[in-house]
């Protein structure tokens, strides 16, 4: 069978998130901290939308670009947080999940050889898609002391005759780092100077706990070199709707539109509908969502202080990314012991990238009685190992 299967293909490694799941899952009394994936229940009055479209039988194919009226929404939704108009008909694209949307846009866009320039620890999706469409990976292994922003001086060192595209994944994961107006207002200024792409993943910019989220495709020059991913899994708590959508240049959101014609068609046509509920009144249920999120991000971030657990305090996404480097394990080996011995579930940094190693992601989408449990494990974990 190794004949039959493709070299590309084999040589990517499965996610290293997927694993500890799996391990997880049938071990009794466990509790999970892996997963980004929120625990509240998709809001009543989307899920009900859902169901009333099931009913009225809106069960067929929709446009291959999504539902008028939910690239209608989109687009209104865009212009309403960031201020950018986007046209529905020509530069909104509906796709499955975020991650399709990343996909198809870097099989437009690459040609065989061209660099695409990835910041990590960054999420576990970017530099295999990149890789098969056939695009150069060049990492810049983000660094601590920088809460895990991309500076302009990282981005312009990365830089090469080959430099076509930029992932900009923020606010990020694994991290929980934010990017604000004056860092982007930087790298916009390299990025103009060099005729970089900037693929602007911001799936998580509702989850957001230190003002609000701000697109770099707001800047001026930007719009028209950004594609802009979002979608509703994380906001929403619509994970298995998978629903997401991309806005940008029409000649890129053509193509793109092309590559999904071909092997998705459409995106799920009651998952559609019910986004436009979501999109149309949905606010308040982020907000409530958003609300918890902070508060057990607060609790972590407080017990990791209790604990003498060096951590920089993350303002985006669900995620905590807690130093671990003074017990002299990798990451592989902390988390894989902290589950054998505490039964807690984390993610190693190094799923993320070689720059996680000496990390660890946890995932505050779970609830507060679990993560107190979770850490008064940690607390019991770190105390043997110091005393070790």
């Amino acid at each position: 069978m190794r004949n039959f299967l493709s070299d590309k293909v084999t040589q990517i490694q499965p996610s290293g998130i997927r694993k500890f799941f799996d391990i997880v899952s049938e071990m009794k009394d466990a509790i999970s901290l892996g997963v980004g994936e929120p625990d509240f229940e998709t809001p009543w009055h989307i899920r009900e939308e859902g169901i009333y479209s099931f009913e009225k039988g809106r069960t067929f194919y929709t446009s291959n670009s999504g539902l008028k009226s939910l690239r209608e929404e989109i687009s209104s939704y865009i212009k309403r947080t960031q201020g950018i108009i986007y046209n529905s008909d020509k530069e909104i694209i509906v796709t499955v999940g975020g991650s399709e949307a990343i996909d198809i846009a870097l099989r437009a866009m690459i040609n065989p050889g061209d660099e695409v320039i990835i910041p990590q620890p960054s999420y576990v999706s970017y530099a295999p898609c990149s890789s098969l469409a056939g695009g150069v990976n060049v990492i810049i292994n983000l660094k601590n002391e920088h809460n895990f922003k991309l500076t302009a001086e990282e981005l312009e060192a990365a830089i090469t005759d080959k430099s076509k595209i930029l992932i900009l994944p923020y606010p990020n994961n694994p991290t929980g780092a934010i990017m604000d107006k004056n860092d982007l207002e930087k790298l916009a200024k390299v990025i103009i100077e060099n005729d970089l792409f900037i693929i602007s993943d911001e799936i998580y910019s509702e989850l957001t706990y230190k003002g609000k989220h701000f697109s770099i495709a707001t800047i001026e020059g930007m719009r028209e070199r950004t594609l802009l991913i979002n979608g509703f899994s994380k906001s929403y708590a619509m994970t298995g709707w998978r629903l997401g959508y991309a806005c940008g240049p029409e000649n890129l959101i053509k193509q793109m539109t092309k590559i999904h014609q071909y092997a998705i068609m459409c995106a799920p046509t009651i998952s559609q509908y019910a986004a436009v509920e979501a999109l149309k009144n949905g606010d308040e249920d982020v907000a409530k969502m958003r609300e918890s999120y902070n508060q057990r991000r607060r609790f972590l971030l407080n017990s990791f202080k209790e604990m003498g657990l060096e951590c920089f305090e993350p303002f985006g996404a669900f995620y905590v990314f807690p130093c671990i480097r003074e017990f002299g394990l990798t990451s592989e080996e902390f988390a894989t012991r902290f589950l054998q011995e505490e039964k807690v579930a984390a993610v190693p940094g190094t799923a993320f990238g070689c720059s996680g190693e000496g990390f660890l992601r946890i995932s505050y989408a779970y609830s507060l009685e679990k993560l107190k449990v979770a850490m008064e494990r940690m607390k019991n974990f770190i105390e043997r190992l110091r005393k070790s």
